[in-house]
């Protein structure tokens, strides 16, 4: 396989690279540590940190691409005497395709409700005698290894004891790893520090974290030995697993919540900041910008930028080797727009707090010694607001995730060629007036987002108690 980076891609993994540089940063000072050492010992912050882990650790195998290898001429390269060359398709795959390779290509012709055997629809069907009756047909790959559909019943439950018994297996060596590793560090036997976790007598919830951590994993493996055989989603339209178009969105979700936050952040925390340590006309002009911004309707400035977009695409059509490149392009714009209409609530927060950190005395004195503004700013003043831009990313990530769904839904969100949970919602409104009702698609993309943004906001709510210098002071 040849590797193929999107600019999304390499925006992730930087993304990925600066969280981990400013968690080691945090870990040698003890202003940030403090904070983060209250979060590690919430019980909520750690359950939903695990159930974000999952939703992370599935978005970065799908920010992994490469061009598939194909088969060498090998007929063609004897008779010239040459050796075989390697040739790659223009299809872009990412690693966690490869992982779903069978969902992937087990397309049926149309709709089939979850765990069905025959399609969704009727059809004409003929009989062995000639006969044309309409039937519904028996689905190509759905329950395939059934020779009969009514043993549906029993080979479910089957398959699933089965996932979830590979999935405890998988739980217990981890977990037996856990206890070692915090066995060794106390000094004392497995045995004792399990009946300790057991008890929740560890300053980190080991026990939260390992009851959760046994639900996600049972829940995966279950659906992956069920999804082996079953469309445990359905299919869409176009018989495409809504189980796959659900995973492939997780992506997409953290891409929107994770990259519009790097483009906001620097405006927000610079201005914001220079807004209400210099005031007079500096703080006039940034205020007079964001108030402006904020006076424009965002949904009309979004759809105005994603129409001259299209427009730059379609004009500039070679530019582009794959389809998924354009989708990306189109992603990374979205993001872009979004964090220029989202920098200014943090902006006026910043300026507030700046305002009053103005007037502390240690900012006095600092002035008053003749020390730099620039050094105040980040010695004094930018410490001092980082809970504030700590507790505004994290809850703004949940908004963010839900504003790709609402945009795509109005048709100027991401690529209708990409996968997301907003695309999924557009379109499956048609199929809810259907009779029967065609609900899948849409319980699908809610419930997946529903987790990640429930997981995103309890953990934002323990990171605004860790952060806050008022919650943590009257504790």
């Amino acid at each position: 396989m040849m590797p193929v980076i999107l600019t999304t891609d390499a925006l992730i993994f930087l993304l990925l690279a600066v969280a981990i540089g400013f968690g080691v940063y945090a870990s040698r000072h003890e202003h940030l540590r403090a904070p983060w050492r209250s979060v590690a010992r919430s019980p909520v912050g750690a359950a939903a940190l695990v159930v974000i882990a999952f939703y992370v650790g599935i978005g970065l195998l799908d920010s992994l691409h490469f061009h598939p290898r194909l088969e060498p001429a090998t007929e063609t390269a004897a008779a010239d005497g040459e050796a075989p060359k390697a040739r790659y398709s223009t299809q872009v795959l990412s690693v966690l395709d490869l992982w779903l390779s069978g969902l992937r290509e087990r397309q049926e012709k149309t709709f089939s409700a979850p765990f069905a055997t025959h399609l969704f629809v009727k059809e004409a069907v003929e009989q062995p005698d000639g006969t044309v009756i309409r039937a519904y047909p028996r689905l190509e790959h759905g329950g395939a290894h059934l020779a009969d559909p009514d043993n549906r019943g029993l080979d479910i439950p089957i398959r699933g004891l089965f996932g979830a018994v590979k999935g405890l297996i998988v739980w217990t060596a981890l977990a037996l790893g856990l206890l070692w590793l915090l066995a060794r560090r106390r000094g004392s036997d497995v045995a004792a520090m399990a009946d300790t976790v057991r008890r929740g007598e560890t300053d980190v919830p080991w026990r939260v974290t390992l009851i959760t951590l046994a639900l996600m994993l049972v829940l995966s493996f279950t659906a992956a030995e069920l999804a082996a055989k079953y469309h445990i989603l359905g299919t869409d339209k176009v018989g495409e697993d809504v189980f796959y178009q659900s995973l492939k969105s997780i992506r997409t979700g953290l891409v929107i919540g994770t990259l519009t936050t790097l483009v906001m952040l620097p405006a927000a925390i610079l201005l914001g900041i220079m807004a209400g340590y210099f005031r007079g006309i500096t703080d006039d002009v940034i205020q007079y910008l964001y108030t402006t911004l904020n006076s424009i309707p965002g949904v009309l400035l979004i759809a105005a930028a994603i129409l001259m977009l299209q427009v730059y695409m379609t004009n500039n059509a070679e530019q582009f080797n794959s389809l998924v490149e354009r989708a990306d392009l189109r992603l990374l714009f979205l993001c872009l727009i979004l964090g220029v209409t989202s920098w200014t609530g943090l902006c006026r927060l910043l300026r507030g707090e700046s305002l009053k950190l103005r007037q502390a005395d240690y900012v006095q004195a600092a002035t008053a010694l003749g020390v730099r503004h620039s050094t105040i700013i980040g010695r004094h003043i930018l410490p001092n607001v980082l809970h504030i831009v700590m507790i505004t990313v994290v809850l703004d990530f949940s908004g963010l995730v839900l504003a790709e769904a609402v945009l795509s839904y109005v048709n100027i969100g991401v690529d209708p060629t990409m996968n997301s949970w907003g695309n999924m919602i557009n379109s499956a409104r048609l199929e809810l007036a259907r009779e029967p009702m065609v609900w899948w698609s849409l319980a699908a993309a809610f419930v997946f987002m529903f987790t990640l943004v429930l997981a995103a906001n309890l953990f934002a709510d323990v990171v605004r108690d860790a952060f806050d210098p008022r919650i943590a002071s009257a504790r």
